[in-house]
């Protein structure tokens, strides 16, 4: 079985990133790594292909998103696939989606699996957007992931507790953090990382033009969160049911 999963290299996945005077996230010259997220998606990946299958990570990012690839490839994963142009600074989730989806197409692949949402961009619909360009079915948020009889099966993580859901592959599948325990990389893994096939594609390699990798998005501003303020304390007594209303009220919420 073949497998690609998604990955991300995002900057200071343990602090606060940082922003640049273009409004975009300093993703060079700042200390990063692997997404946590996706390590969970390896890690399904990984267990899911066994000895018998041949799992493949591929990732968009400038120059230190290999980083990314070598921390999955540490893992266990045997091919990595870095997409890198420069014409890409910027981009949305539409043009990433449209990127990856091409660089999939390069293969034929019987499973792809992502993370629910990368911890720098909280879109959670890029996975969506790469399954419908591909023409597969998109299954989200599994907390378990079993592939039997040419299908993959998910428990689909809910509210309420979870739904099976089941598709022939291929497929897309989302996976949740609490879908698995990922590995930690040993020395060994570490070293052989060093020596497995990885190729670096441009937007070009990928038959993409101009249009398709033109952002539509832009951020036009951006401004602190503003702090919290203290809550409101009533204090006991025989108007007390009728503050409380009134609040309420203020609130919408009556």
């Amino acid at each position: 079985m073949n497998i690609a999963v998604l990955v991300k290299y995002i900057p200071n996945p343990d602090g606060n990133p940082e922003m640049g005077e273009d409004l975009r996230l300093k993703r060079e010259g700042v200390e990063g790594g692997l997404d946590p997220g996706d390590e969970h998606g390896v890690e399904a990946a990984l267990q899911i292909a066994g000895s018998e299958g041949e799992v493949t990570v591929v990732t968009m990012g400038p120059e230190p998103a290999v980083a990314a690839l070598r921390r999955a490839l540490s893992m266990g994963a045997h091919k990595g696939v870095h997409v890198s142009d420069e014409t890409l600074k910027g981009a949305d989730v539409l043009v990433t989606a449209r990127v990856l989806a091409a660089a999939l197409k390069r293969n034929e692949f019987d499973l792809v699996i992502a993370g629910v949402e990368s911890t720098d961009g909280y879109t959670g619909t890029l996975p969506m957007a790469v399954a419908e360009l591909l023409g597969l079915p998109n299954l989200t948020f599994a907390r378990h992931v079993e592939v039997k009889d040419g299908s993959v099966v998910i428990e689909r993580q809910t509210e309420t507790g979870y739904e099976t859901v089941e598709s022939p592959l291929p497929a897309v599948v989302t996976v949740t953090a609490g879908a698995n325990e990922p590995r930690y990389p040993t020395l060994k893994g570490i070293m052989q990382a060093k020596q497995k096939p990885s190729e670096t594609l441009s937007v070009a390699d990928l038959g993409l033009g101009g249009e398709d990798v033109k952002p539509t998005q832009e951020v036009m501003g951006m401004e602190p969160v503003a702090a919290k303020e203290g809550g409101e304390i009533i204090e006991a007594g025989e108007d007390t049911p009728a503050k409380v209303a009134e609040f309420l009220a203020k609130a919408k919420v009556i």
